[in-house]
């Protein structure tokens, strides 16, 4: 193939700036509308408020360690998520797995632009009142009409310039998110408070599911917790290759994921509750609850604190956007997406122009007739995650059981017989026997979830499709890969790189350029 793009070599030790505390402000801004609102559906469906709020401290403390575990490489030798999957599927066979995640990418920045573009349609309400008057000038096919698509153009337009700077510059746009959401969080949950003058009657509300229905209940919801999760865990090499040391990543992420999910969680249910007792019914998305705010001539007090809060959203939605629904552009999307097109193609594409790929490619698709259908959007969301699933468990098991933290990442870049990942014409086999499956486990809950009549068992199999997926994929990689060993399987776990691949580099800094080069671009992909 071509030569590599740098994008996919491992990460510069200068670059390497992400401390624990970035890590802490890019978890709380990966969370951002849909945190809000996932209890949403757990209360109606008959929990009680602290039966949802526990299950949501379960499903995303249960997950937590799973993003630690699939980041650890790159933390350790400061590569990417397409890099890493080369390592388990071969050199050409990661490409299946990469685009699928690319592809996913670029859909959820467009899902994640439509979301935004509805904060922004608040956000100027309050300056213009008259912007929710426009005249519409669409036809009915477009499935959107003139406001709302200006809405969207303008969020879209605004993201575009966050996706330039270098991936390690970032993070202090995530520092900025950290200090402005939370204060806004909380301003809106005492807003309501005091408009409705108590917490609401949601948080008084009983239980109306119990026993086993409760138990099967709390089960779903906690894979719906896990789905939300799913492509930060898939997504950790990408950011973890960025970390200071392999350790930072690994405390902060561990009691950051749970706690942050935990509180937004809560705000959200508060904030809910407090709606019922204002308007005599439940307002699950704020977005809704404060464009309601600004339907009764508001004051200016009013219409000033919508605007901030409004904004607080814009800024979640552009430091995140990625699956599943609400999440903002900059961190999971763009660099995602970049970093997986820049591996498909990397003679032509950097991690740059890929998330300027992911933009076009979010707006030509009209997001908006996704999210219009929610049947449509939990059927693609559910799908996701098993196909996921299966490449996590893959991954997993190759790093952690087969072998042992062992790398070799001078392999990683070439293309000839003989590597370490060159497998069977660099594809693996064991990985996508181990990939199918962890897909065929849940394939009969998938029809299930899209409508077909399937039996009750095959739908809780599905209820819990990542564990199921994720653990059928390293089970039957592990053993396909003891009963045909792979190059470099290790019996005792130590995390190093036989090839030397960082201290050669730095080694030979000096002269790369007039005779490393010549010897390594013919093989490197």
């Amino acid at each position: 193939m071509g030569p590599q793009s740098d994008d996919l070599l491992p990460v510069p030790i200068e670059e390497r700036t992400w401390t624990a505390f970035s890590y802490v402000a890019f978890i709380n801004s990966y969370r951002s509308l849909d945190s809000w609102m996932i209890t949403s559906s757990m209360i109606v469906m008959g929990m009680s408020w602290w039966q949802a709020w526990l299950t949501v401290w379960i499903g995303y403390g249960v997950m937590t360690p799973f993003v630690v575990l699939l980041g650890r490489p790159g933390a350790v030798f400061h590569v990417t998520f397409p890099v890493v999957n080369r390592a388990s599927f071969g050199i050409f066979g990661s490409l299946w797995c990469v685009f699928n995640r690319a592809t996913m990418a670029c859909i959820w920045y467009g899902v994640q632009s439509s979301i935004g573009g509805s904060c922004v349609l608040v956000m100027l309400r309050t300056i213009w009142p008259s912007v929710n008057n426009i005249p519409n000038s669409m036809p009915l096919s477009s499935g959107t009409n003139t406001r709302d698509f200006m809405c969207f153009l303008i969020f879209w337009v605004i993201s575009l310039p966050f996706i330039w700077p270098p991936v390690h510059t970032i993070r202090h746009f995530f520092t900025f998110k950290t200090i402005v959401s939370p204060i806004a969080c909380v301003i809106f949950m005492i807003w309501c408070i005091v408009k409705a003058k108590g917490v609401g009657p949601i948080v008084k509300q009983p239980a109306t599911i119990h026993g086993s229905e409760l138990a099967w209940a709390m089960i779903s919801n906690i894979g719906i917790c896990i789905s939300n999760l799913i492509t930060l865990t898939t997504n950790a090499p990408d950011f973890g290759s960025r970390a200071k040391t392999p350790s930072t990543p690994i405390i902060s992420q561990l009691w950051c994921i749970p706690l942050s999910y935990g509180l937004v969680c809560l705000f959200g249910v508060i904030v809910s509750s407090s709606s019922q007792t204002i308007y005599g019914e439940v307002i699950w998305s704020p977005v809704d609850l404060l464009g309601m705010f600004l339907d009764d001539n508001p004051s200016p007090a009013t219409r000033f604190g919508v605007w901030f809060i409004a904004f607080s959203l814009i800024i979640a939605q552009l430091t995140l956007c990625t699956p599943p629904i609400f999440r903002g552009n900059i961190s999971a999307n763009t660099v995602s997406a970049g970093c997986d097109l820049t591996a498909l193609c990397p003679r032509f594409i950097n991690v740059r122009r890929g998330g300027y790929i992911s933009a076009i490619v979010g707006l030509v698709m009209c997001p908006w007739n996704l999210v219009a259908s929610s049947s449509r959007f939990s059927s693609y969301m559910s799908a996701y995650t098993v196909f996921l699933s299966a490449i996590a468990g893959v991954m997993a098991a190759e790093y952690w059981f087969v072998r042992k933290g062992h790398y070799n990442v001078a392999d990683l870049y070439v293309t000839r017989k003989g590597s370490w990942y060159w497998y069977n014409y660099g594809f693996n086999p064991r990985a996508y026997a181990a990939y199918v499956a962890g897909i065929a486990i849940n394939i009969v809950g998938f029809a299930g979830d899209i409508g077909i009549p399937v039996p009750a068992a095959a739908t809780h199999i599905f209820d819990l499709s990542f564990f199921t997926g994720f653990g059928i994929s390293s089970i039957v990689f592990y053993i396909l890969s003891r009963m045909f060993p792979v190059p470099g399987a290790a019996d005792t776990f130590e995390e190093i790189d036989v090839s030397g691949y960082e201290e050669k580099m730095a080694n030979c800094s000096e002269d790369t350029k007039s005779k490393d080069g010549s010897t390594e671009k013919e093989s490197t992909v």
